[in-house]
């Protein structure tokens, strides 16, 4: 175990009221199976008692948590605080839906313990919004911000997509000035990814519609970067803005530093010392499993040295905080800037990275091409 991070918590809840055309996330939309689910995750949450160190972060995500009720979240957390060790002011987040939410139902959340939001916001724009299926409309997507904050939340993400077809960056970077509006604390922007099963993939695949190019899309993103930058906001990850590192996303943080983390629920990951496991991507199946008295674990790996070495180097190239070349040596038993020194010449004359203070960091460009530097 790393023992120098404490470990995060994340719970999936496994429902929607319909799916996202986009969405590659496990979930379903038979939301007459929630108790018997909720029964199910506090037995398996007993299942892990004592196997961690006290958590410091908690992540309820989906699916849509927000379509639970106030007594359902409160079990939740009452649950994992009699279950686990939760560090005093640990971070607590849930996952919202903006036709979900209410002012009062927002203030009870933040009474039982929740203390950051994350809102599925994804877009101001109705046309976008039919475009991805998504439950909310414009008003309502505003509304769900300022009740947020009205309720007393001071640390609010809101989560917005951009590249969708027929989007130009004029167009998007005005849904950023609408988000700038209310000062979030925290800001994911992601690119509309086409998995291959999803209804929008498949319509993509059948010429329905016709997808930004690599040059719209780098400019799609670069834009957006310096946007924000701009506006005052860290650019701490590929996708994840921060406005000031305090409010950068604690329990993310864990997965791209081979923090410890327990993922509960169907689908979710988990992660300790050099082992990696998941559970079964079926509400029924991880109903059986737990129902036989069994960990609902669908598989596990155990990673070799190399293969922590590359995730590593993966991971850490994706955030602007980069990689510590004595910290990577040291838990990798690998100097890289000796066995990759040429690469990382070249790649440094690109303008792609940087090194300062016995740092490896992600030039802005870099970051735009993330996913490509971990091949040096």
């Amino acid at each position: 175990m790393n023992l120098e991070k404490n470990p995060g918590l994340y719970i999936h809840i496994p429902f929607c009221v319909r799916k996202c055309l986009y969405c590659d996330f496990y979930s379903s939309t038979s939301i007459s199976a929630v108790p018997e689910f909720l029964s199910a995750l506090f037995k398996e949450l007993g299942m892990y008692r004592d196997r961690f160190d006290a958590f410091d972060t908690l992540y309820i995500g989906g699916g849509t948590p927000s379509l639970l009720s106030l007594k359902q979240l409160r079990d939740i957390l009452t649950r994992v605080q009699k279950t686990f060790d939760l560090i005093a002011d640990s971070e607590i987040t849930v996952e919202a839906n903006p036709a979900d939410l209410d002012q009062p139902s927002l203030e009870s959340m933040r009474e039982i313990g929740i203390n950051r939001i994350n809102i599925g916001i994804q877009s101001f724009d109705d046309k976008v919004l039919a475009f991805l299926r998504r439950r909310h409309s414009a008003k309502q997507a505003i509304s769900a911000i300022e009740i947020s904050r009205k309720a007393g939340f001071q640390n609010i993400g809101l989560d917005l997509i951009y590249g969708v077809p027929g989007q130009d960056v004029g167009l998007w970077l005005d849904t950023l000035k609408q988000a700038l509006a209310f000062s979030p604390e925290h800001l994911s922007c992601y690119q509309l990814t086409l998995e291959a099963e999803t209804p929008l993939g498949k319509r993509y695949r059948a010429g329905e519609f016709l997808m930004p190019g690599g040059e719209l899309q780098y400019e799609f993103f670069m834009k957006t970067s310096q946007f924000l930058e701009d506006a005052g906001y860290v650019h701490y990850e590929v996708s994840n803005f921060a406005r000031g590192m305090e409010y950068a996303s604690k329990h993310n943080q864990k997965y791209w530093d081979h923090s410890p983390y327990l993922g509960l629920g169907p689908s979710a990951h988990s992660f300790q010392n050099n082992r990696r496991w998941w559970n079964h991507r079926s509400v029924n199946q991880y109903l059986s499993a737990i129902d036989a008295g069994n960990i609902p674990v669908e598989e596990t790996e155990v990673l070799t040295i190399e293969q922590m070495r590359l995730e590593a180097l993966y991971l850490g190239l994706r955030t602007k905080k980069g990689i510590s070349l004595w910290d990577f040596e040291n838990r990798y038993q690998y100097d890289l800037s000796a066995e990759k020194k040429e690469m990382i010449n070249k790649l440094r004359d690109e303008g792609l990275i940087s090194i300062q203070d016995g740092r490896l960091y992600p030039t802005q460009a870099g970051l735009a091409v993330a996913d490509s530097l971990a091949l040096i």
